[in-house]
């Protein structure tokens, strides 16, 4: 099969764990683009903090595109516009406000380029680390966001979250769409709008058909594009699960697993041909 997308989650799969990409990757996926493959990022993480790897892999020039905040945000590199955006109403934050009072976990949004949350907490500084947004405590959550959001996560410790994950999957089911994205990390999108399903969308406009892309990821909020690409790639660090569910599993982030199938299934067939 030649493909002709790949499409890569970044925390603990593109990027190592010091948040950088390994040469041997990069040089493969340069390679890759040079050869005509597209090489779309797709992440939890809002667009800002996806931006500066966009850049290092040079998808301005090659012409691709970020699939940012679980898919909720599509953008073009080459023309900054959004191909695709979705959000939750103010109304709907105050709900998940409420649920998260409830459940006794932490919660924040992301408001412009900050981290809006009503209690400081280690995960909203986690997430400032990664993504470069500072951190900005409000007095009243919920009176804070006046202006609709793209997506909403609920922070505790992973045991604790997994049992609020299974509860508000089962409640909210159909309302909202409810993943992690790491263990402490609970991500609240639009009904239906999932990495899968914002991915369906891109190649439906750009004519690719799905059983040309690879989709590599390593976590809960990846199995989506995971199951709809036509090669689904687990990570050698994802869970067993996801393992399961996957076409093929690579080795991990610290050991270039994407540069492994990037050399396998794209570069190998392209010098063949």
């Amino acid at each position: 099969m030649e493909y002709k997308m790949i499409v890569l989650d970044l925390d603990d799969t593109l990027l190592r764990d010091d948040q950088t990409v390994s040469p041997r990757t990069k040089e493969a996926l340069m390679k890759a683009q040079e050869a005509g493959v597209k090489v779309v990022l797709a992440s939890g993480r809002p667009t800002y903090g996806m931006e500066w790897v966009a850049e290092e892999l040079q998808l301005e020039k090659y012409g691709s595109f970020i699939l940012s905040f679980n898919g909720a945000k599509i953008i073009n590199c080459r023309t900054k516009e959004e191909l695709f955006s979705s959000t939750l109403s103010p109304k709907t934050v105050k709900h998940l406000y409420e649920l998260s009072q409830r459940e006794n976990v932490g919660i924040h949004t992301y408001v412009g380029n900050e981290i809006f949350t009503e209690v400081e907490n280690p995960y909203s500084d986690i997430e400032s680390d990664l993504t470069g947004l500072p951190v900005k405590i409000v007095d009243h959550f919920a009176e804070a966001v006046t202006e609709p959001v793209v997506k909403v996560l609920m922070l505790e410790e992973a045991e604790k979250l997994a049992k609020v994950e299974e509860t508000l999957q089962k409640e909210l089911e159909g309302e909202l769409s409810v993943m992690r994205s790491k263990p402490f990390f609970l991500e609240f999108t639009e009904a239906g709008v999932t990495k899968g399903t914002s991915l369906h969308q891109l190649i439906t406009e750009l004519g690719i058909k799905q059983e040309e892309v690879i989709a590599m990821g390593d976590s809960y909020n990846d199995l989506a594009m995971i199951e709809f690409a036509g090669l689904g790639v687990a990570m050698g660090n994802a869970p067993d699960d996801i393992k399961e569910i996957a076409n093929y599993v690579t080795d991990t982030n610290m050991n270039d697993g994407v540069a492994k199938v990037v050399e396998d299934f794209i570069l190998k067939v392209a010098s063949h041909s």
